[in-house]
């Protein structure tokens, strides 16, 4: 069994893959947390927690010497004796906030269920998991809460999550609703976070925790560029391949919290869940909340061994549909190829040029539709911009196919243009403040999806067009971030609601269209990495990594982002040089070589190019689709970090082992530099590896313990690649 109930010791045990984690009820009916770590045998670990007494610690129930501020919790409320940070808050009607929830009762059964409206692991044999639900109850105000424990057997993966159910007379007001808590006993840790901003995603930043909170958070709107909802902890001696890590990745798109509370005693309180920053909900009587999925990973061998954990659950029990185990096609894109100046001839033009480098799908950007030829309008017009394109995209579609090319699209359906007639229809329907000015950004609103006629009229929209043409590929994005958030329909106590409403009917919107159109890849985007979350991963299996296409910034985006997301999960392109945000000039083989590390495109006007670039393109094109089964399904190794020196290093190793694929950048060149090999790892050491192309075989011992020469490499921007077959 994954999940075991003492009863004489009243102690839950849950067993992954080879981690623990312990559970106890406390004698007046405080759910307590034990223990979470490398597996270990015995269930009788009541010692662990000890009752001693801590001056200025109040006594709970007045127990002596009893006081939750000095016990590690599972699910901590607020005001009844705990004087720090509590997991969930409620307000009554008659304005107090205090709460006391104690235990009741428990199930555990084999599978998962889904969660009502949210994106969320799954399971697909109820053999693959087990789950345990706890029922906590305050039984004065009525409120019952759920908490959800699902154990991935073949993973070092817990999920939690929380329901919320008012079984009382009174409505409810909840103040905070966080989707895990988690006490560790001492405070020996530092923490890794994912942060930048808009076209510096996911930069690296570990520091060592201190006394009081740390945290990262979104109020945008969104999981944002500036912080992913993901925080690890890790021990002092942790690293890339050694040392105890603690993972916490929020399956949301939204305003998160990850919270890290050191306390007086030295002990670390980890939470993660809906920012409470400017966020309620009412619950009236009957009624019931469900916060989002939290997937907890452990790992023993530090940060490598967690990835790959995370790679392989959200790759194959989070992402969903026809493209979760397909290969994904290699494609252009005509955005800084040609942005708004486009006509019909000219992406045919492309097109056939494209084709005949080897690549397999068209991606027609921003500007096909109403008046677009600048982003000052149209959003929301829906319709074919017939001035640009006047046989329709159906014709572009036909031309593409007939070449045995896929076509795709672009679209940015959540956004409202004011110059458009669908404002000019209903000025209503974006999210806004009465009163008070719309705030644009790139000359846009946000229409208020927490209205279900908005998120019809979107859904009917999209249908439309994708009912129109054989589209194979839609590449979603979203441009902007929230500021005066309110509704024009709820009502005054609901407005704090809209804000997550809006995240709800996003999912609702796109469930029904991916749904609806199972043969399409859908490719989500915002900004770039704006929203690169688990959340958006359940519906689009692949996400636009960033707006920066610049092949060194993307070493430290791609490596930063594989910390938690599935190789397969990262768009990666190939772009013109002068690069279009750093105007900085790369080899076409160091730009292929990063977009290759992903999943290869291209985005520049291939029609222009020369014939010994048009030559290189092909190349590079016919060698991925060698190995991009690797690539996108392998275990994926990091080797030398571009946040920590002038070099960065990762690879790959194919599902059955037998293909190895080796990436080597260094950014500057230097003088008279140190020699160091290059070391590889997660090979058979008992086994052959043979260079491809080269009459020479390594063993998998000498490539991991001494390892290989790098070549001379002259100038800036340089890169090297390695194929491997194990022979």
């Amino acid at each position: 069994m994954a999940i075991f109930f003492d009863k004489d010791n009243n102690l839950f045990h849950l067993r992954a893959k080879d981690t623990s984690y312990v559970l106890r009820i406390l004698e007046p009916g405080y759910l307590a947390h034990v223990y979470w770590g490398r597996k270990v045998r015995s269930s009788n670990l009541d010692y662990t927690i000890p009752f001693v007494n801590r001056a200025f610690s109040t006594w709970t129930d007045n127990i002596e010497n009893f006081s939750l501020d000095a016990i590690p919790q599972e699910y901590p409320s607020y005001g009844n004796t705990d004087l720090r940070s509590p997991a969930y808050q409620i307000q009554l009607e008659n304005g107090s906030t205090i709460t006391n929830l104690k235990y009741e009762s428990y199930n555990i059964y084999k599978g998962k269920k889904k969660l009502e409206g949210l994106p969320a692991t799954y399971v697909e044999s109820e053999n693959e998991a087990e789950t345990l639900e706890i029922i906590l109850k305050d039984n004065i105000i009525g409120l019952k809460v759920l908490l959800s424990y699902t154990v991935f057997e073949n993973y070092d993966a817990i999920t939690r999550s929380v329901k919320l159910i008012n079984e009382g007379s009174e409505k409810l007001k909840i103040l905070r609703a966080l989707s895990a808590n988690v006490d560790f006993r001492d405070d020996e840790f530092d923490m890794i976070q994912l942060c930048g901003a808009h076209v510096r995603e996911r930069n690296i930043i570990r520091k060592p925790i201190t006394v009081g909170s740390q945290s990262i958070e979104s109020k945008r709107g969104a999981s944002s560029h500036q912080a992913n909802p993901f925080i690890a902890l890790l021990r002092k001696n942790a690293d890339e391949d050694n040392g105890e890590v603690f993972g916490f990745s929020l399956v949301y798109s939204g305003n998160f919290l990850a919270n890290v509370e050191v306390d007086q005693y030295k002990t670390t309180r980890v939470h993660i869940g809906i920012n409470p920053f400017d966020f309620s909900y009412i619950l009236r009587p009957l009624e019931s909340f469900q916060t989002p999925e939290v997937v907890m990973v452990y790992s023993d061998s530090g940060l490598g061994k967690l990835s790959r954990t995370y790679h392989k659950l959200y790759r194959t029990r989070l992402a969903r549909g026809k493209y979760r185990d397909k290969e994904r096609p290699v494609l252009i894109n005509n955005w800084e190829a040609t942005y708004f100046n486009f006509n019909e001839n000219k992406i045919k033009e492309i097109a056939s040029t494209a084709k005949e480098l080897g690549i397999e799908l068209l991606v027609l950007d921003d500007g096909w539709f109403g008046k677009r030829d600048t982003d000052k309008n149209s959003l929301g017009d829906w319709v074919v911009n017939r001035e640009k394109l006047p046989g329709g995209i159906n014709s572009i579609a036909e031309n593409l196919n007939s070449q045995g090319m896929g076509f795709g699209l672009w679209f940015e359906p959540e956004m409202i243009s004011p110059d458009s007639d669908l404002y000019r229809k209903h000025p209503d329907w974006c999210m806004h403040v009465p009163n008070r000015n719309r705030s644009e950004s790139r000359y846009q609103l946000i229409l208020d999806l927490s209205r279900n006629e908005v998120c019809d009229e979107v859904i009917k929209m999209v249908s439309d067009i994708l009912s129109s043409a054989a589209i194979s590929y839609v590449k979603w994005d979203m441009n902007r971030n929230m500021s005066e958030i309110g509704s024009a329909v709820l009502p005054s106590e609901n407005q704090r609601e809209t804000a997550h409403r809006y995240i709800l009917g996003l999912y609702k919107i796109m469930e029904q269209i991916t749904s609806s159109f199972p043969d399409i890849l859908f490719e989500s985007c915002s900004g770039g990495g704006g929203r690169f979350d688990p959340g958006f991963l359940y519906y689009m299996p692949q996400t636009w990594t960033s707006d920066n296409t610049d092949a060194v910034e993307r070493l430290k985006i791609q490596y930063g982002t594989s910390l938690v997301y599935p190789i397969i999960s990262m768009g990666s392109h190939v772009s013109a040089v002068p690069n279009h945000q750093v105007y900085r000039n790369t080899s076409l083989e160091t730009r292929g070589h990063v977009a290759m590390s992903g999943n290869l495109g291209y985005e520049l006007d291939v029609t222009k190019m020369s014939e010994k670039e048009k030559v290189a393109v092909k190349k590079q094109v016919d060698f991925y689709k060698e190995i991009r089964n690797t690539i996108q399904f392998g275990d994926f190794y990091r080797l030398k970090s571009p946040f920590e020196s002038n070099e960065t290093a990762w690879m790959f190793i194919s599902e059955d082992g037998g293909e190895v694929i080796v990436y080597y950048f260094r950014v500057l060149a230097e003088a008279n530099v140190d020699y160091k090999p290059l070391r590889l790892k997660g090979l058979d050491k008992n086994s052959e590896y043979k260079v491809t192309n080269k009459d020479r075989a390594f063993g998998g011992d000498e490539l991991m313990f001494i390892g290989l020469n790098i070549p001379s490499l002259q100038g800036d921007f340089q890169s090297y690649i390695w194929k491997f077959k194990k022979i």
